[in-house]
């Protein structure tokens, strides 16, 4: 079985360009000539290497949580529910104000203008936020069962305060 001609360019240094571009102009901002100028390739190769602009969007997503969020996941792991505030807030206002990153946060920036036709993009980012709140919500409750947090702690606001200051460091303009 023949195999196509090889990659002529490193999809994840090129999908890491198509995350800046929808980091800085949103999903519906983001044209494919935006795309395709920062990533340094043509629209086929776009299209074969990642799909049409919603699944290449969709990857850039799961990019963004793996390397650039990945310390909401470090900070659940610390061994306080104090610990976990302390490093989650400080990577997280390291993250926006590292001047090679567009300013805010991806996962609310990204999402903000999505119309109709982009409706299953926003429910999307709505839903892996709220999956971030609800494990925040879950680390707090094993805090407050090891004793950690007092008895009279409220893990879910406790958790939606602590997304509700980080999304407003994530985003300065709000």
């Amino acid at each position: 079985m023949p195999t196509g001609r090889p990659r002529e360019f490193d999809a994840d240094k090129a999908l890491d360009r198509a995350l800046k571009v929808f980091w800085r102009k949103g999903y519906e901002g983001a044209s494919l000539p935006d795309l395709t100028k920062a990533m340094g390739i043509n629209r086929p190769s776009l299209y074969a290497a990642f799909g049409n602009k919603e699944a290449l969007f969709r990857k850039a997503i799961d990019r963004y949580v793996e390397i650039s969020a990945c310390h909401v996941r470090l900070a659940l792991q610390e061994p306080t529910a104090r610990q976990v505030v302390q490093r989650l807030w400080q990577e997280s206002i390291d993250l926006i104000t590292n001047s090679r990153n567009p300013r805010g946060c991806f996962l609310v920036q990204s999402a903000l203008a999505c119309g109709d036709a982009a409706d299953s993009l926003r429910r999307e980012m709505i839903k892996r936020r709220a999956a971030g709140e609800a494990a925040i919500r879950e680390r707090f409750e094993r805090a407050a069962a090891e004793g950690d947090l007092p008895p009279t702690a409220d893990p879910a606001g406790l958790a939606r305060y602590v997304v509700t200051v980080t999304q407003s460091v994530d985003n300065p303009n709000c």
